[in-house]
């Protein structure tokens, strides 16, 4: 079999199609989530800190991530999580 050779962007986590949209809120935005749902950040689903879909956002332990998760029956879905270390 005959090597070809071929050259391909790398496909990252953060920019595939198959990767939804993760943001991390700021203090205030926190506050507010957390507020309108009446819980505190520790009874959010977690998320590891080195998850390479937030890496570039350069989040801390704590932080809330919102994650935009297109739908085909919703439109789209928010989702959140707090920030936990591995």
């Amino acid at each position: 079999m005959a090597k070809t050779n071929t050259t391909t962007a790398p496909i990252t986590k953060i920019n595939h199609v198959l990767v939804p949209k993760h943001t991390v809120l700021s203090e205030k935005e926190k506050q507010e989530v957390l507020s309108e749902y009446n819980i505190s950040a520790g009874q959010l689903p977690k998320i590891y800190i080195s998850d390479p879909a937030i890496a570039d956002a350069n989040p801390k332990v704590g932080d809330v991530v919102k994650i935009d998760r297109p739908s085909y029956t919703m439109g789209k879905v928010v989702v959140y999580r707090v920030v936990i270390s591995n």
